[in-house]
């Protein structure tokens, strides 16, 4: 790893639960046309005028409810893994986000300040499943500053990780002493996405969203499909952790607008479960290697709170890999993936 050096890619957050620092988050996040992709006259509409102004005072006292005394936990804990890898790996290291701060720039520059002849710069996304809105995004803003700045450095990046068998071990062992206890079922909820993104992200631009097979199928559009993905790491999760199909399901959560989404919605399975005999419930979030705000808030807290009112009797939310050995160790076996950009 000589001259190599390594930028750990997140999604986000505020820089503080103010709510002037709320929306300015907001802002930079749904004005990115691959979150939400409406012309642009239309998308400011919706976000400057509409979104934005009801959803930021809602947002910081959300934030506020989930916020470490070190700041936001997504950049605490990325932070966190960022000086575990140090102790494995004799790389040039930072962070940068894809909404707030540090930036891209920021990030690059750290690196060159660290070494300053650096010959390549692998960029690892924390994502392990496509989508426009999240890996695609992040990657693209990082290639954009790159070309704007000029840089001599060579980049490589680690692709979605979502079938890996060193992550699906990670995944799975982070939530095997979780399911020691009795439980009825294991929920998978991963972020939503529009239905449209599907089709976007696909290279023939004609997914095939509602075929019933189409996760199972041999198709090229599989490379960049979040569905499959997601489908994937499910599968071979529960494989591994020796899961039935009675014993699990897959949901999809933190919905925006009215445009159809993936379903099912994580918002509408969890209050119907215990009607339908499933009061023990393991709650776990993949689409997420650090807790953030859709976990810690709208998991631990929202559709708990939605699961006991409806007659639930436990509800335990399984946190992400985090900083857990078994996951650091991923990252390092990861790192032989890079592909250049």
């Amino acid at each position: 790893m000589a001259k190599t050096g390594l930028i750990l890619l997140n999604l986000g957050s505020p820089d503080s639960t103010a709510v002037p620092d709320v929306k300015k988050y907001l802002i930079e996040f749904l004005m990115d046309e691959r979150v939400i992709d409406k012309p642009y006259w239309l998308r400011t509409i919706l976000v400057k005028w509409i979104i934005v102004p009801s959803r930021a005072p809602k947002s910081a006292e959300a934030y506020k409810g989930i916020w470490w005394p070190l700041g936001s936990p997504l950049k605490v804990i990325t932070q966190q893994q960022m000086d575990a890898l140090r102790d494995k790996v004799d790389m040039s290291m930072s962070i940068a986000m894809r909404y707030g701060n540090p930036t891209p720039e920021a990030a690059y520059e750290a690196i060159l300040q660290q070494m300053p002849d650096v010959e390549d710069i692998i960029i690892f996304p924390l994502y392990p499943h496509y989508a426009m809105s999240s890996y695609e995004t992040a990657v693209e803003h990082m290639k954009d500053t790159y070309r704007r700045k000029g840089y001599k450095f060579k980049l490589k990046v680690i692709p979605p990780f979502y079938d890996h068998p060193a992550y699906i071990h990670a995944l799975a062992e982070s939530m095997r002493p979780y399911l020691k206890d009795s439980f009825d079922q294991v929920l998978f909820s991963y972020h939503g996405i529009p239905e449209r993104h599907l089709a976007k992200t696909d290279p023939s631009g004609k997914h095939p969203m509602f075929v019933t097979n189409c996760c199972t199928e041999q198709d090229p559009g599989h490379k960049t499909c979040y569905r499959y993905h997601v489908t994937k790491t499910t599968e071979l999760v529960a494989r591994e952790l020796g899961l039935s199909k009675e014993q699990y399901q897959l949901s999809y959560q933190s919905r925006l607008g009215r445009d159809p989404w993936l379903s099912p919605s994580t918002q509408n399975v969890i209050p119907e479960m215990p009607a339908k005999g499933i009061k023990r419930l393991k709650v776990v979030c993949p689409s997420f290697v650090s807790d953030c705000l859709e976990t810690l808030e709208e998991i631990n807290m929202e559709a708990r709170e939605d699961f006991l009112k409806a007659g639930g009797t436990s509800f335990d939310y399984i946190p992400c890999v985090n900083t857990q050995e078994v996951w650091i160790d991923t990252m390092v076996k990861l790192l032989d993936t890079a592909e250049p950009l």
